[in-house]
């Protein structure tokens, strides 16, 4: 079952103007609370629910809701300050256990606020989990109200009428309309309650003392020098002012209750405030205070969570936005933000002040920066909802070392990267793989592979350092993107124009020469002596006039995507540095392509020369260019490709694999891994195509099974199999070419005196027919989500390392990525007097790999190695399955943290 409110968790999320509800499963102690909230319902509202104004309705119904949950009926409740505010209950019938009844209710005073979709939300979830596949709701024709819930839902509802009533069909198929529509209806409840977080009316500083050098005392001074437009206050037990901001003994004691409290107290100290300022209705809390041990930090959420705020922190630096409406600063950085547009997000306090300084150094700034630190709830993904909707944020910089949903962070980043860069340091890279792993799949899927995967799908530009990020910032901010990777170098010396060309190869940028055409026109302008390849040499003599010739012809060339300019101060008075650049910044209108350069002599690692039409970043290192270039190329590709999308798969069984995974964890509820014959049945289940094989337990039974499925050749092979057998080539537990029965038994007593107190059989396959061996697998991920890889196969797999992931569900789009990442690649297309392997049929197994792994979440590992690809085949020589019991979850679910 989904991991939501219907599997017995207490689930909080927001409704539509920000609040915080509970959900939960209603239980048989709620019977009078359920009736109680029937009770205090006008009648009109109970006439809608009961077609009647029926007390003896709303009895039957609270009796109903309060029974014990089973497949076919569930309720669930939403809450808010320990009281019941709305319901939703599904029932099926003895006869169609496909399609239920739904009753929705929602208090009076909460209607229009979104708690009415939010736990249809959550009941179509638990509705799904249980295989029904459609809801019907009867309501009265003038409950419009209530139709348009249904409509609004994402889901193709269909309405008829019945006399004075309107019976609706909600079909529950997971359809792309469904999910946008909860993501549309995400944002705005996200929105709604960061605005108390990021555009407080009023702030106070809790913790805020009088010696210079505190923590709380910093913040204060960096709201009031700021020019915070609000109201701020401070608290301090014994002080009636600190730094002119009139202070109070508490939070209770303020003339107002403020949006946001910032607070700066001792860990132990840090929950009791935060109930206090909860209680007062405090919207938003940004927690500085580091050292919270899990108790006390579980005391600060549960806080946050039972009245109703949002939490930056804690241990973080603090948060800014530099709206000139709003002007607050509340971190104790040593310098406040520049105004600007670009937006951050960061974990680290450190790398926060750099990021901050970068920005600033490069004229960027920042619209809103929020240090995240141990990101208790407000995520990057908040953020980046936040930035989409801000009216300011044309750029997003994260630096996330965790991530809370992964698969929701990638569709929001999918979404909002086509509106804006979102660039990211991609940390912790160093770790070598995960220890212990079992198969090759989980050997192959590091945690590394996994970010990456994570990163290339959703379209985000990722950096190793944070000058790296710095430098594609200036070039993504400043210049238009790239339509292609053709570059062109000019330079006024030509062992730096090598310089430069050698660094733009390397970052995987092509080099053309230019056309004849274009090399004529380029040759008639420029000095003696000049060479007009790629890169182009100038010379050293060559005019301010003459460079801006050749940058301005090269730009406006059809050609040419990129120009990058690489330039060194000369003893030539007519071509000193400043001149030089000079004809760089003087920008015609028709110069639409990007323009970067490299001056070698600036002391610092990136600028940006402000231009008549803009400005262009001018790089002190010609791999800095290169690499930002190369940045803004792949960000261009990805903006012109199609979102791609999840095809449809025929001859999936997804009850019956549903049922194997069930029955084997029933019988061994530690998990474990699968004997052939079960891995065989599951691949079956999603039409995964395998070689022919036959069980043998004795060698009589593998003589026979030999001549049953022996191949053309008459060739067969012997695998043998005991439970935790993983890699039968390095046990020496596989006999190849074997024919006829004389081998066959020869080799089968082989393994029985070698194995035989562990061997419980042996696996008989015709031998296999020459052919490319390829692997694929999927691990799962407890974050990410299942990870699908592919690459070279055979018992080198591990050794050459030859493997691309992407995370599930695959796009038509992911697995083309995935087939032509490797670097085997070239071999699947067809060389020599070869042609291509089946490559519809290699992307059909990844396709149904993925279709597996989303639809068993305790699918572990799986690992088809080898697969065997040629002309006309693809087929599963081996596989390996791993079984664990883990429950769904649900990615698009609407749930915080």
């Amino acid at each position: 079952m989904t991991a939501s409110a219907a599997s017995g968790e207490r689930v909080h999320a927001l409704v539509t103007d920000g609040t915080t509800v509970c959900v939960r499963p209603a239980g048989p102690d709620d019977h009078d609370a359920v009736l109680r909230l029937y009770a205090e319902m006008s009648d009109a509202n109970l006439r809608k629910r009961f077609f009647a104004v029926s007390r003896r309705s709303a009895e039957q119904a609270a009796a109903r809701v309060a029974k014990p949950a089973g497949p076919g009926h569930k309720a669930l409740l939403a809450e808010h300050g320990g009281r019941i505010i709305g319901i939703v209950e599904y029932e099926t019938s003895a006869e169609n256990a496909d399609t239920a009844e739904v009753g929705l209710a929602v208090d009076d005073g909460w209607h229009h606020r979104g708690v009415g979709t939010l736990l249809l939300e959550h009941l179509v979830s638990a509705a799904r989990a249980q295989g029904i596949k459609a809801f019907q709701a009867d309501t009265l024709a003038d409950n419009h109200e209530m139709l348009k819930v249904f409509a609004d839902l994402g889901l193709q509802t269909s309405r008829h009428f019945v006399g004075t009533e309107i019976h609706c069909t909600i079909p529950l198929d997971e359809t792309e309309s469904y999910k946008l529509s909860v993501e549309g209806r995400d944002q705005i409840s996200d929105v709604a309650s960061l605005t108390p977080l990021l555009r407080p009316k009023s702030v106070v500083v809790v913790g805020a003392g009088r010696r210079p050098g505190s923590v709380g005392r910093a913040v204060l001074h960096n709201l009031a020098g700021g020019g915070f437009t609000g109201r701020l206050f401070a608290v301090n037990p014994t002080a009636s002012s600190i730094l002119g901001v009139h202070a109070y003994p508490s939070v209770s004691a303020l003339p107002l209750v403020p949006d946001l409290a910032v607070i700066a107290v001792p860990a132990a100290d840090v929950a009791q405030v935060a109930e206090e300022c909860g209680r007062l209705s405090v919207r938003a809390l940004l927690v500085i205070s580091s050292g919270l041990d899990a108790e006390q930090g579980r005391a600060l959420l549960a806080a946050c969570r039972d009245h109703d705020m949002r939490l930056v922190g804690p241990n973080c630096l603090g948060e800014a936005n530099t709206e000139e409406s709003v002007r607050l600063d509340a971190t104790f950085a040593a310098a406040h933000p520049e105004p600007g547009t670009a937006g951050v997000a960061v974990q680290s306090g450190g790398i926060g002040i750099a990021l901050l300084d970068g920005l600033e150094r490069l004229g960027t700034g920042v619209s809103s920066f929020v240090s995240l630190g141990d990101k208790y709830d407000v995520s990057g993904n908040d953020l980046l909802q936040w930035w989409e909707s801000d009216g300011r944020t044309d750029l997003a910089l994260l630096h996330l070392e965790s991530f809370g949903n992964p698969r929701a962070f990638s569709r929001t980043a999918r979404r909002v990267t086509r509106r804006m860069p979102i660039l990211t340091v991609d940390a912790g890279r160093t770790e070598a793989g995960r220890h212990a792993a079992a198969s090759h799949t989980a050997a192959a899927a590091t945690t590394t592979m996994t970010r990456r995967a994570l990163f290339t799908q959703a379209g985000i530009t990722a950096t190793r350092t944070i000058p790296e990020l710095l430098e594609a910032v200036a070039l993504l901010h400043s210049q238009p993107l790239p339509t292609g990777s053709r570059v062109t170098v000019v330079t006024n010396a030509g062992g730096v124009g090598v310089l430069t060309a050698d660094a733009c190869a390397e970052a995987g940028l092509s080099l053309p020469s230019p056309t004849p055409g274009l090399a004529d026109d380029l040759l008639a302008v420029l000095p003696e002596g000049a060479a007009v390849g790629n890169p182009v040499d100038a010379t050293a003599t060559v005019t301010e006039e003459q460079l801006r010739f050749c940058v301005d012809r090269l730009a406006a060339h059809d050609s040419v995507d990129a120009v990058l300019v690489a330039l060194v101060p000369t003893a030539v008075a007519a071509a000193t540095g400043d001149i030089l650049i000079r004809s760089l910044t003087y920008a015609p209108e028709r110069r639409a392509r990007t323009l970067a350069a490299v001056l070698l002599d600036q002391e610092t690692s990136v600028r940006l020369l402000p231009s008549s039409t803009g400005r262009v970043p001018a790089y002190a290192d010609p791999q800095a260019a290169a690499r930002a270039l190369a940045h803004a190329v792949e960000r261009s590709r990805w903006l012109a490709r199609p979102p791609g999308t999840v095809s449809g798969l025929d001859g999936v069984d997804t009850a019956r694999a549903r049922a194997i995974t069930a029955r084997y964890l029933e019988s061994s509820p530690e998990g474990g891994w699968l004997d052939p014959r079960t891995c065989a049945e599951l691949l079956g289940c999603y039409g995964i195509p395998q070689l022919p094989w036959s069980w043998a337990q004795t060698e009589d039974e593998a003589v026979l099974a030999a001549e049953r499925i022996r191949g053309p050749d008459g060739l067969v092979v012997l695998k043998a199999y005991w439970p935790g057998l993983l890699h039968k080539t390095a046990e020496h537990a596989v006999h190849l070419d074997l024919r006829g029965g004389a081998q066959v038994r020869a080799a089968f007593r082989d393994f029985d005196v070698r194995f035989g107190h562990l061997m419980t059989g042996a696996v008989v396959q015709p031998l296999a027919p020459r052919g490319i061996e390829l692997f694929a697998g999927v691990v799962q991920d407890e974050v990410f989500g299942p990870l699908v890889l592919f690459g070279l196969g055979g018992t080198a797999t591990e050794v050459l390392a030859d493997h691309a992931a992407r995370l599930a569900p695959l796009t038509d789009l992911d697995v083309h990525d995935l087939i032509t990442a490797p670097r085997c690649a070239p071999l699947l297309l067809g060389r020599d007097s070869n042609g291509p392997v089946d490559l519809e049929g290699l992307e059909q197994v990844l396709l149904r790999l993925s279709r597996m792994a989303g639809d068993l979440p305790q699918l572990a590992e799986t690992d088809l190695n080898p697969v065997l690809a040629r002309p006309g085949l693809v087929t599963a020589l081996d596989a390996r399955m791993r079984l664990l019991p883990r429950r769904a979850r649900d990615p698009c679910l609407r749930r915080l943290r």
